[in-house]
């Protein structure tokens, strides 16, 4: 039904903040590294590292449909990490809220198509062979907020199609602790970080998680930069009862990825 697996170091992505579902979110309330920070993306977390977490997902959306797998529309593409190599198989459609890591996806990504959009809102009116929503949905900080992405990506999928939700955590998997990464940059830049999640306090459903990232410009002085995340951590049940809201079943397959186990990974097929 589910499982768990990761590229090795979590993409980071926007901290939607304090907001009710419907409601869109502007660029100035978005972290930092997806505004002034987002050129430093690739450097904090390499496209070249998903490849394997990409061929994953293949298996997994093979196992899963119903007929052919041509299109994908991701919600939270970000800087178009996973797309980088899921393109090579389906026409994406890569979707974000935030138009700075968009710009850095349509670096990469040129054939794709992007759009600016609130995964709790958009409605591209079509649907997709398969809808991946990755973990951007950490983001979600309220029950209402997860159920309404995890309703979009079904209004997004067609029937038979599948649609594939990989949270970092559920609160079944949520552990505090600290991880490192980050790479360097053939002219000599790159980009390190620390990232140093909090534990949550008795019936709390929102960790922190900061970030201290060290910036290397070739000619320049080293800068360094900190961020602040907010993301939500619900149990099993309440993803369960989203996706039974929204007409999708929760399938029973072997989802694990025998090489990583850090992500939450459930696989859905959307009803007739």
């Amino acid at each position: 039904m589910f499982a768990t697996f990761s590229t090795g170091y979590a993409a980071i992505y926007a901290a939607l903040s304090g907001i009710s579902a419907g409601r869109c979110l502007d660029a100035s309330a978005m972290n930092r590294l997806y505004t002034d920070l987002a050129p430093w993306f690739h450097d904090i977390t390499h496209p070249d590292d998903y490849r394997a977490e990409a061929e994953h997902i293949g298996r997994l959306i093979d196992a899963a449909i119903d007929g052919e797998a041509r299109t994908l529309m991701e919600l939270g593409a970000g800087g178009g990490n996973n797309a980088l190599h899921l393109k090579r198989r389906f026409a994406c459609t890569l979707t974000d809220l935030s138009p700075a890591m968009l710009d850095l996806s349509q670096s990469i990504n040129p054939e794709c198509a992007h759009v600016v959009g609130d995964m709790r809102a958009l409605r591209l009116g079509e649907t997709f062979d398969v809808v991946l929503a990755h973990d951007a949905l950490d983001y979600m900080l309220t029950v209402d907020d997860l159920h309404a992405a995890i309703a979009t990506a079904a209004i997004h999928c067609r029937p038979g199609g599948v649609a594939v939700f990989i949270p970092d955590v559920t609160a079944e998997t949520f552990a505090p602790g600290t991880t490192h990464g980050g790479t360097d940059r053939p002219d000599g830049g790159g980009a390190r970080f620390l990232e140093w999640t909090h534990p949550l306090g008795p019936g709390e459903t929102v960790a922190r998680v900061d970030y201290a990232l060290i910036l290397k410009t070739p000619g320049k002085a080293t800068e360094i930069a900190s961020d602040t995340h907010r993301i939500g951590v619900f149990p099993q049940e309440v993803w369960l009862d989203g996706f039974a809201r929204a007409g999708l079943t929760v399938l029973d397959i072997d989802a694990d990825d025998p090489h990583t186990d850090e992500h939450v990974v459930f696989v859905t097929r959307r009803d007739g």
